[in-house]
């Protein structure tokens, strides 16, 4: 009944909206797939080139400490349409919380969902009953046996494709398209443009999650070309990554050219971001750690908002911010109130937008109740040597203090009683260390405790469930064995 009442408020307003001028912003959302904190231009990469996206910071504001709602697509896809933390949906990674090694897990992960349920009311069905129109046009990946496809979560319109064909709607999977169009970045953005143009007289939410640059990476064959002659970087030099992000970029131009010859520049809140970090074949330093960590190097990401007349541009703002709060972002630009019923655990960034004010709230949080197996670049020692990037963990992230709770340590090891010799928590200063090299868990016990408390009682808000149960299988192998395990696997990402 909830969702048939929201259905008919659509319809009024928007057969008032037929009847009179409807100023509301539009809203259109960018989001790469695995592009790093430091794979653009204007975050300092030595070697890739984004132009476009450069350019489009100096318009708009740039967030610099900007985050993914987790450490890989799904539950980041997640967290976004819903606009709630991980713990309230279930959906914690791809596929599977107990990817890697089963002997080396010391407690039973939680089970994941598969898909974000229908129940689950999105942005975009809140955008439609205040009479949006709403269109998908890329990666989906929150279907499955517990999800539901974009046209039953609010989208109007969906279309996903590679280049060569479209896709049947919800399919999961990656690989390359044609030369001329890698990934179907093209392809992906042509129909954005199609969709932007048959309806820039209606207020409208465009969502353009891309597959680039996802693995397989591809490239047109003159930009792979290009940087083939280019001098390599100390950190980046892969060129097809750097080919595929160019790509992506040039996409983005078209995009953007559209909307300036449509006359919607000024109404139009554009929004630039990424689901996760970057694959290790991208390092990201300064930052530890890549996609599937939580390590700032799996979670920090490019965010860039254009609103003119609202943001001004070439601003940069570096207060801690996630991507669920451009759920509520977008409600209140748009001038909607929060469904009824409805939780959302972000809040509002236009008084960070127009420079009004400042956010409520008093920290940001993430949790992962599982296991992901392939070591990232610095990560934790013990993890490197068993073949995981991440283990069941709770991360709080308060005013650039960042902590990390270890759930095999905090539950087997003693807990609190225990810290810091039990290994259970790091505590880091990120402007002080954004690198996270030094664990001040031990010489600021104050800070660790205070931030513990809040983590913990985060948990308690949400209903976060943390793994208790010890796994009967678990059987360390030697650290020479481990290598021996782990030489000549094939990598899933």
């Amino acid at each position: 009944m909830f969702r048939t009442a929201l259905l008919s408020l659509g319809f009024l307003l928007l057969t008032v909206s037929l009847l009179v001028a409807d100023d509301r912003p539009n809203f259109l959302l960018i989001y790469a797939d695995d592009l790093g904190w430091k794979d653009v231009g204007y975050q300092g990469s030595d070697f890739y080139e984004t132009p476009v996206l450069d350019k489009f910071a100096q318009e708009g504001m740039v967030f610099s400490a900007a985050y993914a709602c987790a450490g890989n697509c799904a539950p980041s896809r997640a967290c976004l349409m819903s606009g709630q933390y991980t713990p309230r949906h279930h959906l914690y990674a791809v596929g599977s919380t107990d990817r890697g090694p089963k002997n080396e897990m010391r407690l039973v992960p939680v089970p994941n969902h598969h898909g974000l349920s229908a129940d689950n009311l999105t942005v975009a069905e809140a955008l439609q009953a205040a009479g949006y129109v709403t269109g998908h046009f890329g990666k989906w990946h929150l279907d499955g046996k517990q999800g539901a496809k974009p046209t039953e979560q609010g989208f109007v319109e969906s279309f996903d494709s590679f280049g060569n064909g479209e896709l049947k709607e919800g399919t999961e999977t990656n690989k390359k398209g044609p030369p001329e169009d890698p990934k179907g970045v093209f392809t992906l953005t042509d129909k954005a443009c199609a969709f932007i143009e048959k309806n820039k007289d209606r207020p409208f939410f465009c969502y353009l999650p891309h597959h680039a640059i996802h693995t397989p990476l591809q490239g047109q064959p003159s930009t792979l070309e290009k940087f083939k002659q280019k001098e390599k970087g100390k950190y980046h030099q892969a060129n097809m990554y750097a080919a595929c992000t160019y790509d992506l970029d040039e996409s983005v131009g078209r995009l953007l050219k559209k909307i300036d010859e449509l006359g919607l520049t000024e109404k139009t809140m554009v929004i630039f971001t990424s689901d996760n970090g970057a694959t290790p074949q991208s390092p990201q330093e300064p930052l530890r750690g890549n996609k599937g960590g939580y390590y700032e190097g799996g979670i920090r990401e490019p965010f860039i908002v254009r609103w003119p007349g609202k943001v001004k541009p070439g601003s940069v703002c570096d207060v801690p911010v996630i991507q669920l709060d451009l759920y509520p972002t977008m409600l209140a630009a748009a001038g909607i109130p929060v469904p009824e019923g409805k939780v959302l655990d972000g809040e509002s960034l236009l008084p960070l937008l127009t420079g009004e004010g400042s956010l409520k709230r008093s920290a940001i949080f993430w949790h992962f109740p599982g296991y992901l197996n392939t070591p990232v670049i610095r990560g934790r020692e013990l993890d490197v040597q068993t073949g995981f990037r991440s283990r069941p963990v709770s991360v709080i992230n308060q005013d650039h203090w960042k902590l990390h709770l270890y759930h095999e340590e905090w539950v087997l090891d003693g807990g609190q009683e225990k810290l810091p010799e039990n290994g259970a928590v790091e505590l880091y200063n990120l402007k002080d260390d954004i690198g996270e090299q030094h664990n001040l868990a031990a010489s600021h016990p104050e800070k660790r405790d205070e931030l513990l408390r809040e983590l913990l009682d985060w948990h308690k808000h949400v209903g976060a469930i943390v793994p208790s149960e010890s796994n009967p299988d678990y059987a360390p192998a030697a650290v020479g064995q481990q290598a021996s395990q782990k030489k000549g696997k094939k990598r899933k990402i």
